[in-house]
């Protein structure tokens, strides 16, 4: 297989945090990386549109030639496809509330803040919207809340005992976040011990840039 990524971006950063956490686990990945430079467009190159037509990345390449391009995907693929410990729980009940978390961290922080990247300082050299980025900085803090109320019970990760995929997911966004060397965390403790804490485990902490 092949992962075509970019380092920084958030969703390949959080294939390769969910990749990270697996191989801690014992797990084996025959994928060759291949880095797509966005900053030189060629994300945009029919090379690359012709392994996905949006131009976004990730995509895996799979042996069969078919290609994957959607990072949740991607990530639910490598769960089924890869033996060894998951990252997803093998309880029902459990692995629907795993979901459920990171479906939340998806639609309430995720989507609005890779927005306020572009909006507030896109590393893309899109042009600036300040105003939009301050209603969205508004929309995510209730999601930072639902997460800060999860953490507050003294679980170690965001879904509990054990990483998960929402917490590769959080991370990604939060350095993207950093990017724009702005901090919507505000006086979320928990939040803010979690975000540090995982940052400096050893499995991830070369993984990120800022």
């Amino acid at each position: 297989m092949k992962l075509y990524t970019v380092p920084l971006a958030p969703n390949p950063m959080r294939v390769t945090l969910y990749l990270a956490e697996r191989e801690a686990l014992g797990c084996e990945f025959d994928i060759e990386r291949i880095t797509v430079n966005t900053l030189k467009g060629r994300h945009r190159e029919p090379e690359h549109l012709a392994r996905n037509s949006w131009g976004t990345l990730p995509v895996l390449e799979l042996k069969s030639g078919q290609f994957i391009t959607e990072s949740l995907t991607i990530i639910d693929y490598l769960e089924d496809a890869v033996a060894g410990p998951c990252l997803r729980p093998d309880h029902i009940e459990d692995k629907a509330k795993a979901r459920n978390i990171e479906r939340v961290i998806e639609m309430r922080i995720a989507l609005d803040m890779a927005q306020y990247v572009h909006c507030q300082k896109s590393p893309l050299g899109l042009p600036a919207d300040l105003p939009r980025a301050q209603e969205l900085a508004q929309r995510i803090q209730l999601g930072f809340d639902y997460v800060e109320a999860l953490l507050s019970d003294g679980r170690q990760f965001v879904e509990g005992p054990d990483p998960g995929v929402s917490d590769c997911t959080l991370a990604a966004f939060l350095q993207f976040m950093r990017f724009t060397e702005t901090d919507l965390i505000g006086e979320r403790e928990a939040l803010r011990q979690w975000d540090q804490a995982y940052r400096e485990r050893e499995a991830v902490k070369n993984l990120f840039m800022i």
